[in-house]
């Protein structure tokens, strides 16, 4: 274990030096683009190497100008298999947190309850990737009313902290006739206004917890993002008839969630990497 520890860590820091070095290369071929489109001389420094930097400028495309960054490699392998998902909450939870954290393992496919008891967050790091686990859960209350939840995707991130606000269980919905069994299709996902560049990645975050699911599958769940609050909501749906005769029925639980920051974070360290509070707007 310790082993693979070394070889992950020094992959992910070999993969940063390079995202550096393509950084820099971009600057310089930037740099002689705009001389050349502004009929500038090329700046000095760069002299010496124009023309292999301009032979390189002329084989590029769209999706090759652009430098990668690790983000793009954080789900590049993500659909290559289903996620297998871990939840867990706080030490000593509460009644009201134990019977949400049940109905979260119906609503992500794939996922595993575990009582947190005494483990330290480092432990059941080890634990998830000793199990090929693709993501933890962690979900957090203050007096009895979850109140926050954390999502991290292994082994390099990210992990985003999200404020959780307004929970329903099913059994407190108030409509119950409207209220359907439980289902454990993979669902159809719906996101609405994720525009900006923090919504793609949120909407990426989120997405990578649920598996592909089948054509006619009647399970939809719904993140809808209004003034930065994302409402959550789970629904199946029956035809009676026509196509135009669907009956929506809500089987929950509902809540909201409200993004605080997100970290990419190396967890095979447990330690931080970077760390960003996200307070620009998930829609423009």
């Amino acid at each position: 274990m310790h082993r693979r520890n070394i070889r992950l860590r020094r992959e992910y820091l070999y993969r940063k030096s390079l995202e550096g070095k393509e950084r820099l290369l971009y600057e310089k071929k930037r740099k002689i683009k705009e001389a050349l489109e502004e009929g500038k001389p090329i700046p000095t420094e760069l002299r010496n190497e124009e023309a292999a930097l301009r032979k390189e400028i002329d084989l590029e495309d769209e999706n090759t100008a652009v430098p990668r960054s690790t983000i793009d490699d954080e789900y590049a392998n993500a659909t290559e298999k289903d996620p297998k998902i871990l939840l867990t909450t706080s030490r000593n939870p509460s009644a009201p947190l134990t019977q949400f954290v049940k109905e979260l393992k119906i609503v992500f496919p794939n996922a595993q309850r575990m009582n947190r008891g005494g483990q330290v967050i480092s432990e059941i790091i080890e634990t998830c990737r000793a199990h090929d686990f693709t993501d933890v859960i962690l979900v957090h209350e203050h007096r009895g009313v979850p109140d926050g939840i954390i999502i991290s995707h292994l082994p390099f991130g990210p992990t985003a902290y999200f404020g959780l606000l307004n929970v329903v269980t099913r059994h407190d919905i108030k409509d119950k006739k409207s209220i359907g069994t439980m289902p454990e299709a993979y669902p159809h996902l719906i996101f609405d206004k994720f525009s900006t560049k923090l919504g793609e990645r949120t909407v990426n975050i989120l997405k990578h917890l649920f598996p592909v699911p089948k054509p006619d599958t009647k399970r939809i769940i719904t993140f809808a993002n209004q003034s930065d609050y994302i409402s959550f909501r789970h629904h199946i749906y029956e035809k009676h008839g026509g196509p135009k005769s669907i009956e929506l029925k809500e089987v929950g639980p509902r809540f909201e969630l409200r993004l605080y920051q997100t970290q990419r974070l190396k967890l095979i360290l447990w330690r931080r990497v970077e760390v960003r509070k996200d307070h620009t707007l998930l829609s423009s």
